[in-house]
């Protein structure tokens, strides 16, 4: 068995990456999704790769991993599955109260999102912790029986539980549990306590909420492709991304759904970060560009962004993962006019049926449709010939929004890349500008089919120097799920004052997280080599009610105290501008990351030859930067024949057979030993 797959399912395409251990040579597929059954495309598409590397058998296939986006679709479009809630007497309505707030501040007519559970399915039972894990009032078990009958009465098909303060005492949702599972043994029932044990309720209790609504959608997906997989040949463990950018088991992960909301977009930003900095680039930029959406992140020191939570939909989920920002802007995101009659695009997608108007199947002008026209892409033909492209209904679909602005259907295609690169400048400022990162310190690294096709212009708009493209962008994060390592984390809250006198209790608790992390790495059989913990700390000032997050020393040493309290002012000062040091630290959650070494594919680095490119020139394009000048005649280069140590001027093409980059007037890109495309951005708009 030599060969490793990596499979990302996307809103229009799958790809497909393997890399033969014998050769050493990558191979990519890309496969139109099916939305209605993702597994369809997943199975077409490993067949085909084979095929295309020379009739290979799935049996060879030692490493198999895998992006989903199916949690997150489900989440979004709210096809979940009947959920009940069990929780602490007086709880019952805290889904609906969330924290207070409105949606939106400025709208009083804005909507709460509904909850996943229905105030019907909602039970409360006597029982009540302190904070302290004392026993204030013992279960109910009577209450928790008719609870549970009732919920299998209703149909309820999985069972959230939350209790108050479970995070310090597990014990009385255990016990809950295993009542659950006698009365009503076909529920997926998820724990606050194992899901989340950390504190502030509302935050618990919509996160294990969250968990058990997609739990069986997302079990019932992963067990079925795990059979497929089987019934075709494949012999080894297939393994899955979670929000963290580490992969797990399919079998580990049915268990906590909650922790692949990020499946898909992860592992890109993970192996752009070990790519680049192979490249001598350690603070980037990730802009992830596909048919539906654009994710982006930001790695610094090689290391990506991690948070612990976001907000889906108003819903709060928190659980380990990147700091991954998405925003409505793709490839197939289409064009409209406003009741004020300006041009918008997004983030309603022509998604992969009917797709852009170029596709032959749709009437409405997408981004795609935009580049077409203006041919930025090839106007025949996508994917090395395997998807034929028809640009005249590009051009009556950019006509159909240029009539009403009496504009050109050049002007409005460039409006059409103007206003979605606007779109996708403010979603990259929310990770940089808004966090006290400023963009022009970081390269931008475009992925995805459509992220290097736009890179220069993103780049432009935000003041950024420097693009590198990846050897593979279009088929980055099934490259990354390569490249990545398995990855667990735990948690505990126990607020502590950070002093000398404290220094022992932190230790123990981080010695106690970290016995439960070499469980973990025994029970998925990582070998002691293969191991690495990363350790960190929620701290704040006493009086505060927020928390940064601070890395943890290997060693808590005799000043351990003072440099942790350092580091956390040092953060502080960065993120709000100011700190005090004199003020009293509190240690809230802490926090272990678990990483084993898994098989991954090894860069290489080859030598740099002459700069001359005329070798990979393959023609010229009519193309239009500006439709005052019209279309210009430029260079065509095929990226496969470009050699390290090549120099392109642009303006100029880079085809390749999963995404086009394209160079701008006056950039200037050098072919790096790694191939990736090195990128320097020219003054000309």
């Amino acid at each position: 068995m030599s060969l490793r797959i990596g499979v990302d399912t996307g809103g229009t395409f799958t790809d497909v990456v393997a890399f033969d251990d014998v050769t050493q040579h990558v191979h990519v597929r890309k496969v139109s999704s099916t939305p209605d059954d993702p597994g369809r495309a997943i199975l077409r598409g490993v067949s085909e790769i084979l095929d295309q590397i020379g009739g290979r058998n799935i049996s060879e296939v030692n490493y198999f991993a895998h992006g989903t986006t199916v949690g997150t679709n489900t989440l979004l479009t709210g096809n979940g599955v009947l959920t009940g809630l069990i929780t602490t007497e007086g709880f019952r309505d805290l889904l609906e109260l969330g924290r207070g707030r409105r949606p939106d501040m400025y709208d009083a007519r804005a909507d709460k999102p509904a909850p996943f559970v229905a105030r019907r399915h909602r039970f409360e039972v006597a029982e009540r912790l302190r904070s302290t894990g004392e026993v204030e009032r013992e279960l109910d078990e009577g209450e928790v029986r008719e609870a549970a009958r009732q919920l299998k009465s209703a149909g309820v098909e999985a069972v959230a539980v939350c209790l108050l303060y479970s995070y310090v005492d597990p014990k009385h949702e255990r016990r809950i549990a295993d009542i659950i599972r006698e009365e009503h043994p076909e529920a997926y029932v998820s724990l606050s306590s194992e899901v989340l044990p950390e504190f502030r309720e509302y935050e618990r209790l919509s996160t294990v909420v969250t968990n058990a609504y997609v739990g069986p959608v997302v079990y019932r997906y992963l067990a079925a492709l795990r059979e497929k997989l089987a019934a075709e040949g494949l012999t080894a463990v297939p393994h899955i991304t979670q929000s963290n950018g580490g992969v797990i088991p399919f079998a580990t992960a049915e268990a906590m759904p909650v922790r692949l909301v990020l499946s898909g977009p992860s592992t890109g930003v993970v192996g752009a970060a070990q790519i680049c900095s192979a490249a001598g680039f350690d603070d980037i930029i990730t802009f992830d560009m596909g048919g539906t959406s654009s994710d982006i992140s930001l790695v610094q020191g090689g290391r990506p962004k991690v948070t612990s939570g976001m907000e889906l939909d108003g819903r709060p989920i928190r659980s380990p993962m990147l700091d991954i920002h998405t925003v409505g802007a793709g490839g197939g995101s289409l064009g409209w006019i406003d009741t004020g009659g300006h041009l918008r695009v997004g983030p309603e997608s022509a998604g992969a049926f009917p797709g852009p108007a170029c596709y032959g199947n749709g009437e409405r002008a997408a981004v795609t449709d935009a580049n077409v026209v203006l041919q930025m892409l090839n106007p025949e033909y996508l994917l090395n010939g395997q998807m034929k492209i028809d640009r005249e209904k590009s051009v009556d679909a950019v006509r159909r929004l240029a009539d009403p602005l009496g504009l050109s259907v050049e002007e409005t295609a460039l409006g059409i890349l103007r206003v979605v690169t606007a779109n996708m400048a403010r979603a990259l400022r929310v990770v940089s500008v808004q966090k006290g990162y400023d963009p022009r310190d970081y390269a931008l690294v475009p992925f995805g089919g459509a992220g290097p096709l736009h890179a220069s212009r993103l780049a432009r708009e935000l003041g950024m120097s420097r693009v590198v493209v990846p050897e593979i962008p279009g088929a980055q994060s099934a490259m990354g799920l390569l490249m990545t390592d398995v990855k667990a984390d735990f948690m505990r809250t126990r607020i502590t004052s950070l002093t000398h006198e404290t220094a022992s209790q932190v230790a123990n608790v981080f010695a106690e997280l970290s016995a439960e992390a070499a469980a973990w790495f025994a029970e998925e059989d990582v070998a002691e080599e293969g191991r690495r913990l990363v350790r960190r700390l929620d701290l704040r000032y006493a009086g505060q009610n927020f928390e940064l997050p601070v890395e943890m020393p290997e060693e808590l040493g005799e000043d351990g105290m003072e440099v942790i309290a350092q580091a956390f002012h040092a953060e502080h000062e960065r993120v709000y501008g100011y700190s005090s040091p004199e003020a009293r630290l509190e240690a809230v959650t802490f926090r272990v990351e678990a990483q084993g070494s898994a098989p991954r594919v090894e860069l290489r680095h080859s030598e740099l030859g002459g700069e001359d490119p005329s070798g990979a020139a393959i023609g010229t394009r009519e193309t239009c930067f500006d439709p005052k000048e019209g279309f210009r005649s430029i260079t065509v280069y095929d990226r496969s024949k470009l050699m390290p140590g090549n120099v392109v001027q642009g303006p100029a093409v880079v085809e390749q057979m999963d995404t086009t980059t394209i160079l701008l007037p006056g950039d200037r890109c050098v072919v790096d030993s790694l191939r990736n495309l090195v990128i320097t951005i020219g003054e000309e708009a």
